[in-house]
């Protein structure tokens, strides 16, 4: 009896009889943990008002409906301190065996001791409950730390025996895109390890990772099967959620040459609403109200929330640093990919061939006036939504080279007249070179799909001596990319009113040729110019290369073996849209390019030779039946 009464007396041996607190992992935190001096930026007493978009993650934990939490996040935002908080909970409070997987065993050792046993030694109920590391046999070393009711158990992606031996409740993986694809012979590591837990009806597993490469992401592919959920600031102004990402930021900067070397500083940096266009500071979006709101909220049902983060809610990255560093990375795929992959948070795109946006970014051109030289004509595209009309006017010149001239956004309905007075200042608007003449708008084309289509119609009828004309885009690698006009009825409140002249047009043949165009790389035939301005801005260029042409699986003939489909993460193609709508535009403009050239040449006081009249063609008879040859 006389042991049985020292075992009792035993606080570590007691600890496992003590029912846990009512807390949740965030609770728990903020009333148990301590962060370490040299891990945490901010030592002392965790206060999850530092940051709050991990409230919900941590507490998802607590949930007994989830089975998995997926987060993907950007450096700088306390994802780690995700992971430990939940690892302190559950040895603290509900305890059972931990299997926490790193890509590498190095890894884990270097996160072992530079994370979890600075947690441990400086909260007292975890240092109180795991082995001293100094002790005999202490069962804590730097890869296994026993407590009671459990053991941690770190280990790299690549080791088999570790992910497929005996059952685990908990299982923890960390940086999860960095992973071997195969443990060994064996397989996927993830599966491996989930396939441990198979017994326990209360088991967790919690996935987080900076996301790497576009079609190569594993957390991308858990992300997706889980709720899928951002983290959205309200913005002052409007009062709509969004979700901050660098297309929505807006920035001037100084540039200068240092022994040969580009230095910059950046001088204003501010946020603007993509619903309100109103512009916000940084101080004070970070203070705004902000929630996360799922895409896909029907996963909880299947036990899994995910949840994915930038860097720009961060307290502890400047934006000014943020621009810094991608101003610093621009020219450098591989510096690049790390400031999209730690700091945006976005997947990294391959694209093989094609341009990428930092390098169309780059490679913009200060415009002497509105109508750079070269521009003889120009059209505008218009996508139409329900809540504005998105345009750009595209400059033209000879062997396909084009110029961005002006892209915008007219806020308001297409069945309100105030929006179509704005359209119409910019149809009417005469654009002026360097030496002040001008060129209006040729040709403009709009879509007329939507839930406007009958007031677009009605209206391009009203602007027909404008040269607006409404467009049906029809997809299909076998579409041409214009024909001829015709006409299409006009009905209003079921009644048909009128007529009007409607342009079918292939876009995906509209596609093909614009990125056949940002393919070339020095100014001349086919080369594409955009202006060094805000509204050619990273936001623009998401949107211009936001559709890629992939394997139709799906195509029962050969006619359709490829489509165009959004890229993941790129959901705003207006940009590409209007492109599409103004080359389409010019393609079926009746022009004569070198006649406009002389005639501005003329205007600018230059003599221009007359061509030449060509001589007569004689032409032999034919038969009745080639006629259509001799066409």
């Amino acid at each position: 009896m006389s042991s049985l009464y020292k075992m009792f007396d035993n606080p570590t041996v007691l600890a496992g009889f003590r029912p846990p607190e009512d807390l949740t992992v965030s609770q728990w935190a903020e009333k148990h943990r301590r962060l370490s001096s040299e891990t945490a930026a901010e030592p002392g007493r965790w206060r999850t008002t530092r940051t709050p978009y991990l409230r919900e993650p941590m507490d998802a934990f607590n949930d007994p409906k989830l089975r998995r939490i997926v987060m993907v996040a950007a450096s700088q935002v306390g994802k780690s301190e995700f992971i430990n908080n939940a690892i302190g909970y559950i040895i603290d409070q509900d305890p059972g065996s931990i299997l926490f997987v790193h890509p590498t065993t190095i890894d884990g050792k270097d996160y072992s001791k530079l994370r979890i046993a600075p947690m441990i030694r400086d909260c007292p109920t975890l240092r109180a409950k795991v082995a001293a590391p100094k002790s005999r046999d202490s069962g804590n070393t730097v890869l296994q730390k026993t407590y009671p009711g459990g053991i941690l158990t770190l280990c790299g992606s690549t080791e088999a025996h570790a992910l497929a031996s005996k059952p685990i409740r908990y299982v923890f993986g960390d940086e999860r895109d960095r992973w071997a694809k195969s443990a060994g012979d064996e397989g996927d590591p993830w599966g491996l390890a989930m396939a441990r837990q198979t017994t326990f009806y209360n088991a967790k597993a919690v996935e987080v990772s900076t996301p790497t490469v576009r079609g190569a992401s594993p957390i991308t592919d858990s992300f997706n099967e889980g709720t899928m959920e951002r983290w959205k600031s309200q913005c002052p102004h409007c009062g709509e959620y969004h979700e901050i990402n660098w297309e929505d930021i807006r920035y001037e900067h100084e540039e200068q040459e240092v022994n040969h070397q580009r230095v910059f500083k950046v001088t204003k940096v501010f946020y603007m609403c993509p619903s309100c266009a109103c512009v916000s500071d940084e101080l004070t979006m970070k203070r705004q109200p902000a929630r996360w709101e799922a895409d896909n909220p029907a996963a909880y049902a299947n036990g899994v929330r995910s949840f994915w983060l930038n860097a720009f809610v961060s307290q502890w990255k400047r934006w000014d640093s943020i621009v810094l560093a991608f101003l610093q990375a621009q020219g450098d795929s591989r510096k690049m990919q790390v400031v999209y992959n730690t700091i945006f948070g976005k997947l990294w795109e391959n694209r093989g061939d094609l341009e990428d946006e930092d390098s169309l970014l780059s490679r913009r051109e200060e415009y002497p006036a509105e109508l750079p030289d070269g521009v003889l004509v120009l059209t505008c595209g218009i996508d139409t939504q329900d809540d504005r009309l998105e345009y750009e006017v595209v400059g033209h010149g000879h062997f396909g080279e084009t110029w961005g001239i002006e892209k915008g956004i007219l806020m308001g309905r297409p069945d309100a007249d105030k929006t179509w007075a704005a359209l119409d200042e910019i149809l009417d608007k005469v654009y002026r070179f360097e030496d002040g003449l001008g060129l209006r708008i040729s040709m403009s084309f709009q879509d007329e799909g939507g839930h406007f289509t009958q007031e677009v119609r009605q209206r391009c009828r009203e602007r027909i001596g404008r040269k607006l004309f409404c467009i049906k885009g029809i997809p299909g690698q076998d579409r041409p990319y214009t024909g001829p006009p015709k006409k299409v009825r006009i009905v209003i409140n079921g009644v048909h009113t009128d007529n009007c002249w409607q342009y079918q047009i292939g876009v995906d043949a509209g596609k093909q040729h614009i990125m056949d165009g940002l393919r070339v790389k020095k100014p001349g035939p086919r080369f594409c110019h955009f202006p060094k301005r805000d509204d050619y801005g990273p936001g623009y260029f998401s949107g211009l290369l936001s559709e890629a042409l992939v394997h139709n699986e799906k195509a029962k003939t050969n006619r359709n073996l490829w489509r165009w489909e959004k890229i993941p993460g790129h959901e705003r193609n207006e940009a590409l849209d209007c492109r599409n709508y103004a080359m389409a535009a010019f393609k079926a403009l009746p022009k004569d390019l070198d006649a406009i050239d002389r005639r501005l040449q003329q205007a600018r006081g230059k003599a221009v030779e007359k061509p030449v009249p060509a001589a007569p063609v004689q032409r032999s008879r034919v038969k009745k039946q080639n006629r259509m040859e001799e066409w």
